[in-house]
């Protein structure tokens, strides 16, 4: 066998060190990878069939979706859809908030809207889920700042039981309801509930007309429970595909980062056919570099 010289040898040895130092670093880069997953909001979905949607959202490489609840969906149809596509349903989003809100002065609308919430905890845990997407309150003619600030605190708290005895969170969401409207007071509405069965469903789109997300994200920190994504531009609003319109991406992503964020990435946009599918997907793996 011929001799290897010294010279030939040290390349060699240098080249594999080189090349593990690049495996290396390459799996550190990996590891380093926010834990972060791609959901799709289905709020159209109501009444079915549940299988052909779950199966176009996991071809075009959803891991997970949410949905509205309460709902007509057969709950043996909904558990045969998640359990043969292996999509995750991570919760459900309240259906009742906007008609029968928390903050409402008539008491039966209250209880109507209670009511509605018990049933998306138990609609959640049927699922697999573990939020309900709460809308707090409407700040409107007939109810105040302050009223929404106090009617709906004091309904919520009578919900926390409920929600440990199913073992699904309450995720109070940021919408265009004129309530909670700067990250330090939706950091303290959230605090005040002194309960870890409280958090905040943030929507990065939602805040962009008197905001900007990335501030919000540092400011709500770990009391963040899920993550809403939409565009949004003027004049014309959400109807922008992601990233073609006002939101600093890049920033949200490390807000995201710096606050150690894991968990659910649910796009609340138009559903679509499968290429408009694949297309959000893309979108999202470029934005928020989640490929």
């Amino acid at each position: 066998m011929k001799a290897i010289d010294r010279r030939t040898f040290l390349a060699a040895a240098g080249g594999l060190a080189a090349g593990a130092a690049l495996g290396q670093s390459a799996v550190a880069r990996e590891a380093a990878k926010p834990k972060w997953r791609k959901a799709f909001m289905l709020g159209g979905l109501t009444k079915g069939p549940v299988l052909p949607t779950f199966e176009l959202l996991k071809e075009a490489g959803f891991e997970g979706v949410e949905l509205i609840s309460p709902n007509q969906l057969d709950l043996e149809e909904v558990l045969a859809a998640r359990d043969k596509t292996g999509i995750v349903i991570h919760g459900v989003s309240g259906g009742r908030h906007w008609a029968d809100p928390l903050s409402d002065p008539d008491p039966e609308v209250v209880e109507r809207g209670m009511a509605a919430i018990r049933q998306e905890f138990l609609d959640c845990k049927a699922y697999g889920g573990d939020t309900v997407l709460v809308v707090p309150a409407v700040v409107n003619p007939k109810v105040s700042y302050r009223e929404a600030y106090d009617r709906s605190r004091e309904n919520i708290r009578k919900l926390i039981p409920d929600a440990e005895a199913s073992g699904v969170k309450i995720a109070v969401e940021n919408v265009w309801n004129k309530f909670l409207l700067s990250p330090l007071e939706f950091a303290r509405y959230i605090d005040e509930f002194e309960s870890p069965w409280v958090g905040a469903y943030f929507d990065v789109g939602n805040i962009v007309e008197y905001g900007y997300p990335q501030d919000w994200i540092r400011e709500l920190s770990d009391r963040t429970l899920k993550i809403h994504i939409k565009e949004y531009a003027k004049p014309n609003r959400f109807s922008y595909p992601l990233g073609e319109g006002e939101i600093d991406w890049p920033a949200v992503r490390q807000a995201l980062v710096d606050v150690g964020y894991e968990g659910w990435i649910t796009a609340e946009v138009g559903f679509g056919d499968l290429e408009a599918m694949k297309d959000l997907v893309a979108r999202m793996n470029r934005l928020l570099e989640m490929g």
